[in-house]
């Protein structure tokens, strides 16, 4: 692997590490009238549709750069890192991820579409050159 290969990977697990952070501070956004206008404190865990979209991009974008399974899910195994880090021992020692449906949502939405994303990466013949 070139050394511009190296910075473009490292970029994406930095950009994982960032998407990590962000998908568990903002999963508890609600309709409160705060931030979101007042709709009867819905929950709005957007970041999970984000998590979708986004962690698979980042495995898709990893195999491009090099199609070795352990460079293409390295962005997956640093967002569920991450995830679990930022999740369980916040900063301050906070728990940031809560224990309901929105934290179970945000952990299956990301990680299984990039996990699959994986399996495709795997799946393919090696390209020779």
């Amino acid at each position: 692997m070139s050394g511009k290969d190296r910075v473009a990977v490292a970029v994406l697990l930095v950009e994982a590490v960032v998407l990590a952070v962000l998908e568990v501070f903002f999963l508890n956004l609600r309709f409160d009238g705060t931030l979101l206008p007042d709709l009867w404190d819905f929950p709005f865990p957007v970041t999970v549709l984000v998590a979708m979209v986004t962690t698979p991009w980042l495995v898709i974008t990893a195999a491009k750069v090099h199609p070795k399974m352990s460079v293409a899910g390295s962005p997956l195994l640093v967002w569920l890192v991450t995830l679990g880090l930022f999740g369980f021992s916040g900063p301050g020692g906070d728990v940031t991820l809560l224990a309901d449906w929105r934290a179970l949502l945000l952990l299956g939405a990301g990680a299984m579409p990039a996990a699959v994303t994986v399996g495709a990466v795997m799946g393919r013949p090696p390209v020779d050159g």
